[in-house]
């Protein structure tokens, strides 16, 4: 026991609990951290698993309704004429309805035969239009305007190039489907550059006989718009994908190429400088080829090439037309781990903290006061380094509290201006630089003006009635501004007649001339604390304006500006009137 004679008392009495803080803080953070990563690891597998379902929903919602598009344009045992022009009001009919069903995004329906006739209904709205024609089986079509299911069709206007529905790829898609309805491959439309499948179904005459191909296309823009809307962790991704590796789209980045020519071309997987995407896709893929089945979510962990684990679900959406895509959603662990990681650095900083106030026990007394005398001490150290409004909560009704009482009073006088009780010179720059501060990380910035008053013939007031009189004229004039400000707007007494204030948020600048003019009136009525029969009993004043951003970007540019502009009109006011508003008794 020789140690405990080198120690003193308050080592003595200290030593002990701060081991015990130490070891008791080991233990909690220790099992907080382990239960921690348990709960995220099982939390974010549900998580990712329902993000997953969620997309495949949607894009089921979006894709799958071209099938009853094709049903209703040409319904199982309805056969198809020989002729379009057999049949073409019941076509435009049946075809008005299949493009009712899913107008957005399959507003398009069409049909073409064995013969190379052609029949499409393209509709704008929901009552406008267009029929595209090829009556016979060469040359190009003809585009019908009308409105409503049986309107008149009008303003036909004929291609210039030739049409041949037969060699489209739609066309020959159906023709050889072994099913009756099949998907093309997914491909860039070159009017709008995006992406669109087409679903296509085969139909027969009435001897059982192929005679054409109905279809509808499809934009997948809005897959691509709900992956942007999904709302991932900072690094976390989320794509379809189809199985050879080509982007439908994802959460984030482009899903499409650029090739030489400038012209755009689909991106595969592989090829994106996403690593995220390359990683996860290449591990799907590995699963994938395990199971083909993954109709429901599933989820994995792989690690990227810095060894960094990620956690991903992924499932397949297909069907019997020959759809077959991949959803996969990937968040690098780390971004689960985040609040465990931040929560285990707290337990150990409060472990440290608690050490620290455990070895103040022999002390009691200011253990207890600790806390609030340094928040105090902390307040003062800001003070004295310029920070004038330095926060701190210290309620206490004992001598403490009488300092925090003190510390408090002499902040406000600080920042305050004794005479008026408005803010001071200081006060006003910093607010202005809050302001400015604010202006920087806002969204949509607000300007706001400056106001640089200047009492006319103050001097004459102080030179006539003593300085007494000045300074209760210039606590009316404080108040006078108070009481016509809105409560957002700050002023300040500058210097000696002197005032400024920030208009905290105006529209533009006739908003700002208005608020100049108000000023200019309220300050212009008699003085109350003046004999109304006195000549300088109407001191009014002189007022600058400035605006941000359009006078300056800083805090002195702008009270420079409206210091400028003030003088300007004041030297206009005395060219205008041979002096200012009030002129000294004679």
């Amino acid at each position: 026991m020789r140690l405990f004679q080198f120690l003193s008392l308050r080592q003595m009495l200290t030593m002990p609990y701060v081991v015990l803080v130490l070891l008791l803080a080991a233990a909690i953070g220790g099992l907080s951290y382990s239960a921690g990563r348990v709960a995220v690891d099982t939390l974010s597998n549900q998580l990712l698993s329902e993000m997953v379902y969620r997309i495949a929903q949607a894009a089921e919602r979006h894709v799958f309704g071209a099938a009853a598009v094709l049903e209703t344009a040409f319904p199982g045992g309805v056969a198809a004429p020989p002729k379009i022009e057999d049949d073409l009001t019941n076509l435009r009919t049946r075809f008005w309805l299949a493009t009712s069903v899913h107008r957005d995004p399959n507003n398009y329906a069409y049909y073409g035969d064995r013969n190379g006739h052609f029949f499409g209904l393209w509709r704008h709205s929901a009552s406008d239009a267009e029929l595209r024609l090829r009556r016979s089986g060469e040359g190009p079509r003809t585009i019908y305007r009308f409105s409503g299911i049986d309107g008149e069709l009008h303003d036909p206007v004929r291609e210039t190039r030739i049409f041949e529905p037969r060699e489209r790829p739609w066309f020959k898609s159906g023709m050889s489907a072994a099913s009756s309805n099949t998907w093309t491959a997914v491909y860039i439309d070159f009017k709008t550059e995006e992406l669109v499948a087409t679903r296509a179904r085969r139909v027969n005459n009435a001897q059982g006989e192929f005679q054409g191909v109905v279809a509808t296309d499809l934009s997948l823009r809005r897959v691509n718009d709900f992956l942007r809307a999904l709302r991932l962790s900072a690094n976390g991704i989320a794509y379809v994908v189809e199985t050879d590796g080509n982007l439908i789209g994802t959460s984030r980045g482009p899903h499409l190429d650029k090739d030489a020519g400038g012209g755009n071309v689909r991106l595969n997987a592989e090829a994106s400088d996403d690593q995220l995407v390359v990683a996860s896709y290449r591990a799907i893929s590995k699963l994938l080829a395990q199971s083909d089945e993954v109709m429901q979510p599933r989820t994995a962990v792989f690690r990227m090439a810095d060894a960094q684990p990620v956690e991903a679900a992924y499932a397949r959406i297909q069907d019997t037309a020959g759809l077959d895509w991949i959803i996969v959603v990937a968040v690098p662990r780390s971004d689960f781990l985040s609040r465990v990681n931040e929560n285990f650095k707290r337990t150990v900083l409060l472990a440290l903290l608690a050490s620290l106030m455990t070895m103040a026990i022999g002390f009691m007394v200011l253990s207890v006061l600790a806390r609030d005398l340094k928040q105090l001490a902390t307040a003062a150290r800001k003070v004295g380094n310029g920070d004038l409004n330095a926060a701190f909560d210290v309620t206490r009704s004992d001598e403490i509290g009488d300092l925090a009482k003190s510390f408090r009073t002499m902040q406000d006088k600080l920042l305050s201006d004794r005479l008026t009780g408005l803010a001071n010179r200081e006060a006003f720059l910093r607010r202005v630089d809050e302001r400015l501060a604010q202006q920087g990380e806002s969204a949509d910035p607000r300007p706001f003006a400056i106001l640089f008053i200047d009492l006319n013939d103050f001097k004459s007031i102080n030179d006539s009635f003593g300085h007494d009189v000045g300074d209760k004229v210039l606590q009316e004039i404080a108040q006078r501004m108070l009481t016509g400000l809105r409560s957002r707007d700050l002023v300040a007494r500058y210097a000696g007649d002197e005032f400024v204030v920030m208009l905290d948020a105006v529209n533009n600048r006739p908003d700002a001339e208005r608020a100049r003019s108000n000023i200019e009136q309220l300050l212009g009525a008699p003085l109350q604390s003046i004999d109304p029969a006195a000549r300088v009993a109407r001191a009014g004043a002189s007022v600058g304006l400035a605006m941000y951003p359009d006078d300056g970007q800083d805090v002195e540019s702008l009270v420079q500006r409206s210091d400028a502009d003030m003088y300007r009109r004041k030297q206009a006011r005395q060219a205008a009137g041979g002096g200012d508003a009030a002129s000294p008794p004679s």
